[in-house]
C-alpha cells in the first residue's frame, strides 16, 4: 500500500472525527498530549479507540502538540 493511500485515509478517520465528535476529539488530542488537566469530567471525554495503529494524523498532532507547546 502506498504512503499517500495510508496518509488520505488517517486524514479521512481525522476530519470524520473532528466533525462527527469535535469536543471528545479535541479532548482526546489534548489529554494524550499532556495538555489537559487533571480531571475527572475531562478524562470520561477521552476516547482511547481514536487512538489504534492506523490513526497516524493523530499521533502526529499529540506528538507536535506535546512537543512544542
Amino acid at each position: 500500500m502506498s504512503l499517500c493511500c495510508l496518509m488520505f485515509r488517517s486524514l479521512v478517520r481525522l476530519v470524520a472525527a473532528l466533525v462527527g465528535d469535535p469536543v471528545t476529539s479535541l479532548t482526546t488530542i489534548l489529554h494524550y498530549s499532556e495538555l489537559l488537566p487533571a480531571n475527572v469530567g475531562l478524562a470520561r471525554m477521552v476516547r482511547r479507540e481514536m487512538l489504534d495503529q492506523q490513526s497516524y494524523l493523530f499521533h502526529l498532532i499529540i506528538s507536535l502538540l506535546g512537543c512544542f507547546l
